[in-house]
């Protein structure tokens, strides 16, 4: 019933992210059991995306029963993903109609900073587009209208009863990987992003090629799911090499955390490790 073998990874993240906070919610925080969860749930941003784009499962039923799976562990309804990501940032490529292109706010920066406070900026450009998104659905289609709704009625279920159980503990291992989960999903545009050329048609989106990929479901090979949204996120190494000679070098990183540190962190006081901006007129 799966669409691929491979998502059989994705649902080990699904089972294991709750199973290690429910753990320590009834036998006490452990550094790192904690550590663990807020790394499977920027597996489980991952997962979001991925089934936003292409569900995870043959059956509907299974697929709508992951959407709230996916909803509550986010933090979120998956719903957002259609207007704010396949519906803006995936038709504009990052372009000057993308409203949370990373050269929008402060100018085309690529700083820890602009890094650091970018999901804040990119959540004050999206949510509208949710709301504007709902209204459309309610005078459209008044069912999907309704299963939005529901999306955010057992979210706020969720956060509800736990808080009423224990609101320290709700916080602890609830929300917070929750919102960690969140910042990775919205604060990985800028790292894929960031100094890339939003006019182009190839050179758009910075490539990581290391372990991220084996972890995080190919996430890094950006580029080639921009240019196939579709596309079984198992099948992209596949197209990436076909794309590689033909996007410029410099968006092509070996590994995500040794870019980070580079460009975030020690560029400041190492100028030669600071990136250029590719952005070029737009193309004819």
């Amino acid at each position: 019933m799966l669409r691929r073998r491979a998502d059989l990874q994705s649902l080990a993240y699904l089972v294991a992210l709750p199973a290690l906070l429910a753990w320590q919610w009834h036998h006490g925080f452990s550094w790192p059991l904690y550590l663990g969860a807020l790394w499977l749930s920027v597996g489980v941003s991952v997962i979001n995306h991925n089934h936003a784009h292409l569900p995870m499962w043959r059956l509907r039923a299974l697929n709508r029963i992951t959407d709230f799976v996916l909803t509550l562990a986010q933090g979120h309804p998956i719903f957002a993903f259609q207007p704010a990501h396949r519906a803006n940032h995936h038709r504009h490529h990052h372009g000057p109609r993308d409203v949370a292109r990373t050269y929008r706010f402060g100018g085309d920066s690529n700083h820890l900073w602009g890094y650091l406070v970018h999901p804040a900026h990119a959540v004050r450009v999206l949510y509208p587009l949710f709301l504007d998104h709902l209204a459309c659905m309610r005078r459209r289609a008044p069912g999907v209208w309704r299963y939005y709704l529901l999306q955010y009625a057992a979210l706020f279920a969720l956060w509800a009863v736990l808080a009423a159980i224990s609101p320290g503990k709700t916080l602890l291992y609830v929300l917070l990987p929750q919102l960690h989960g969140l910042h990775w999903l919205l604060a990985t545009n800028y790292l894929q992003h960031a100094h890339a050329d939003g006019h182009s048609r190839i050179n758009f989106a910075r490539n990581f090629e290391g372990a991220v990929n084996r972890c995080y479901f190919n996430i890094g090979l950006h580029t080639a799911h921009h240019l196939n949204p579709r596309t079984h996120w198992s099948e992209l190494p596949r197209l990436h090499r076909t794309l590689r000679p033909l996007i410029d070098a410099r968006l092509l990183e070996p590994g995500l955390l040794p870019y980070m540190a580079r460009s975030l962190v020690l560029s400041p006081f190492l100028p030669r490790w600071r990136s250029r901006s590719l952005m070029h007129p737009p193309e004819s």
